[in-house]
């Protein structure tokens, strides 16, 4: 039985099929992503969309998708599928389904008359190309494939639409074709590994629509240019691979490679091993440097998403190897930042003032996970400079009062992860002494402090060890309130009493300035207003201003975005406060907590977990099919808990 495997009864039941998503990357920007009836539904969806630095840093979709059609006795079979105006779906390839496994690759298994064929994708790692292969597994006559690409040569931003720019030429290859529909666009190669016939028959498809478009309020239709199709005979038994890359490939290779790709795949059979295939889809090459994105199919590298993901998507995969090629990048980034030099790093939002902090609680994580004595070696230089950056006030929006709590200023602009806004203002103004920021300093202070602490003459120790106790008693003064949770913000007499998650940090963290009845109130209260089985609420429902549903119009969705949403991610954090205060005796509660999310692997990115889910039941998943902060939290949570099993 397979654990990622779905039957005839649901594919051919679009209403629950158009839901499920399929997503496989390249680890170097590329991915291919669609549903798994391969009827595409957003205008991110592509069988090969790629990053074209030539042209901008956004992905572009050159190949939308494949049509296949079985042809037998003069007969033909179109096994595709798009939604047109007005719910209509053709050609209703869908019906043909007999079953789709996805625990090893993307299989799916069409059944026409006497004819049952099998189709297979692959994204090749580190090279932007995508392999289909089909095996005809029954067949009493003889059978012919035919193949119709449909081409977008787009931004994932954007829409395609008949015109008289298009390029319609095209050169011959070895089995295949090439074609380049705009200028400054990289040329697409379509070959098969055997001979074939490529019939010039150019058209364009209007009016294909995008339903999840639809639902999020934007644009939702385009036209897809089809330069006409590939036929080739097939055999009972024989495979034919179809390959669409950026550069022409042997094709007697192709099955080989095929082949190859498959066998470097590690099976999508448990919960385990299917967020570990998901942690992997996240990492991003380009060139030397090493990258964290922070979600697919639309999110960059983003510097908070890299710092809270990292070690989850490494260290508790025992990849420290990887932490480290990715923290290089990070590390060069930030001392661009921090010595007021342009970043030459393909990461965002950097000067966000909490960015500095997550990155010394990432490599707090690396010292957890190897030893303090490499930790200093290789970052302690590093941590060092940060802290004293933090200490002089020398980041334009992180201040260090004389009570020892860091101040930002988050009136016009968001500043935290709730980041959300409306009009050019933020949706949660998150000013002042913030909850998470001192919590993390107060957390930075005591690490560095123990990390150098073996060293004999370091004055650090002692300067941070002072300035951590001073921040300690403010913490408690300032946030813990009459009723025993904390205030997600205060700026002078302005106190934020809403309930919300990022007063979980503080017990989670290593070095909490609460003691343990403090800790366990700000628990309990969490747990009553905020949990939920698929992660934290953004905002309790008690509250002021809770808004659940994150629905409607990019507008509608803004304003629900932090104010009631639940994020699996928080989680991670809850659970390792939970430990932290029951110990052995939270284990089963973890665990059936996590049940919750396994179950999501099924229904929204097959193998992976959404950005967010809705604050109520039944808690339906929203925003992009696959977060990198969820699935690192989560993976981090299943090391943690096995330390204690």
């Amino acid at each position: 039985m397979s654990y990622l495997r779905f039957d005839k009864t649901l594919m051919t039941n679009l209403e629950e099929s158009l839901q499920r998503e399929v997503l496989r990357t390249n680890k170097a920007g590329a991915y291919h992503c669609t549903t798994i009836v391969d009827c595409n539904t957003r205008k991110y969806h592509g069988l090969l969309v790629i990053p074209i630095p030539d042209i901008d840093d956004e992905n572009h979709v050159l190949l939308s998708s494949l049509d296949e059609t079985v042809i037998q006795h003069g007969a033909e079979f179109n096994l595709g599928l798009h939604k047109y105006q007005g719910d209509h779906f053709n050609p209703n390839g869908h019906k043909y389904i007999r079953e789709f496994d996805c625990e090893r690759i993307p299989a799916t298994i069409y059944r026409v008359g006497g004819v049952v064929l099998q189709k297979e994708k692959i994204f090749v790692y580190h090279e932007n190309r995508i392999l289909i292969r089909y095996t005809l597994l029954e067949a009493h006559s003889a059978t012919t494939l035919r193949f119709r690409p449909f081409l977008a040569f787009r931004s994932v931003r954007e829409y395609t639409h008949e015109n008289g720019q298009a390029n319609r030429d095209y050169q011959p290859v070895a089995h295949g074709i090439k074609t380049c529909m705009y200028p400054g666009y990289p040329e697409l190669v379509m070959q098969l590994n055997k001979a074939n016939s490529f019939h010039f028959i150019p058209d364009w498809y209007r009016g294909i629509e995008y339903s999840k478009e639809q639902e999020r309020g934007y644009e939702f239709n385009e036209d897809l240019y089809v330069p006409g199709y590939f036929e080739v005979d097939i055999k009972r038994g024989e495979s034919v691979v179809f390959s669409a890359g950026i550069s022409e490939i042997e094709p007697e290779g192709l099955l080989p490679l095929f082949e190859e790709e498959v066998a470097d795949r590690t099976p999508r059979d448990s919960f385990y091993h299917c967020l570990k295939n998901s942690a992997h889809q996240f990492y991003y090459r380009r060139g030397d440097e090493h990258y964290i994105l922070a979600g697919y199919p639309w999110f960059k590298c983003r510097a908070r998403d890299l710092f809270i993901a990292l070690p989850g998507l490494t260290l508790a995969l025992n990849d420290v190897e990887e932490f480290d090629v990715v923290m290089r990048s990070a590390e060069g980034a930030i001392r661009q930042f921090m010595a007021g030099e342009p970043i030459g790093y393909q990461i965002y939002e950097l000067e966000h003032p909490d960015v500095l902090l997550w990155a010394v609680w990432a490599i707090q994580q690396y010292a957890k996970a190897t030893s303090k004595e490499q930790c200093r070696q290789k970052y302690g230089d590093l941590l060092r400079e940060i802290v004293e950056f933090i200490r002089s006030s020398r980041h334009e929006n992180l201040f260090l009062h004389a009570n020892g709590l860091l101040y930002a200023n988050g009136k016009e602009r968001a500043i935290t992860w709730m980041n959300a806004t409306v009009d050019g203002k933020p949706v949660t103004p998150r000013t002042g002494y913030i909850v998470e920021f001192n919590a993390l300093w107060y957390n930075a202070l005591c690490f560095v402090a123990d990390l150098w602490r073996e060293e004999a003459h370091e004055p650090l120790v002692g300067i941070l060890t002072d300035q951590a106790a001073l921040t300690a008693q403010s913490f408690v003064e300032v946030f813990l309130n009459e009723y025993g949770y904390l205030l997600d913000y205060v700026d002078g007499n302005r106190m934020d009493w809403s309930v919300r998650p990022n007063m979980i940090f503080t017990v989670a963290f290593d070095y909490s300035p609460l003691d343990r009845t403090q800790k366990k109130r700000v628990l309990d209260t969490v747990t009553k207003e905020l949990l939920t089985p698929k992660g934290l609420r953004t905002l309790s429902p008690k509250s002021g201003g809770y808004n659940p549903n994150y629905v409607g119009p990019q507008r509608e969705r803004d304003y629900a975005y932090h104010q009631g949403t639940a994020w699996p991610w928080l989680i991670g954090f809850y659970m390792e406060a939970y430990l932290r205060i029951y110990k052995m005796s939270g284990v089963s509660f973890v665990e059936r907590q996590l049940i919750g999310l396994e179950d999501e692997l099924t229904i929204h990115c097959i193998g992976s977990l959404p950005e967010l889910f809705d604050g109520n039941p039944p808690f339906k998943g929203r925003g992009a099919v696959s977060f990198a902060m969820n699935v690192a939290e989560i993976l981090r949570l299943l090391k943690l808990l096995s330390k204690y099993n």
